[in-house]
């Protein structure tokens, strides 16, 4: 009897390849969005969805605060149609970044989520910064304020 595990089988390569290459094209994680910073390497624009306070408590540096709601064609004609934006929200508990993602797609900008959100980024061993520039090293009480 197959375990649980390949119970199921593998799909064929081809397929793996294809499905994979797709997630990457729609996602990223916070360990690429640090080392980015890091780098000096940043071609994208890092956008937490979350709402203002939730924004003020927490944030990943560097983020701007753009909450989902805000997201129209007149907020976002500021930014270049050719912008990237990297989304999050309160982590993998929150469907708020995929409400931005769709909104920034159904208005033609190309978008990525980060992956696990704040909890991710906390998740990392990486700190979290207050709207008033202080680090801080723990998400207690994290919430999306959608």
């Amino acid at each position: 009897m197959p375990s649980l595990v390949s119970q199921f089988p593998a799909a064929a390569s081809d397929l793996a390849l294809a499905h994979f290459s797709a997630r990457l094209s729609f996602e990223t994680d916070c360990s690429d969005v640090q080392a980015s910073q890091q780098a000096g390497e940043i071609d994208y624009l890092l956008v937490d969805v979350r709402g203002p306070d939730a924004y003020a408590q927490g944030h990943v540096p560097g983020a701007l605060n753009i909450p989902h709601r805000l997201m129209t064609a007149d907020y976002l004609a500021r930014f270049p149609r050719d912008s990237l934006f990297v989304v999050y929200c309160a982590g993998p508990h929150c469907n708020g970044v995929h409400r931005a993602a769709l909104r920034l797609a159904g208005l033609g900008y190309a978008v990525k989520e980060m992956i696990g959100g704040v909890t991710g980024w906390l998740d990392e061993g990486l700190s979290l910064v207050s709207s008033v520039g202080q680090s801080l090293a723990t998400g207690a009480g994290i919430s999306c304020d959608c």
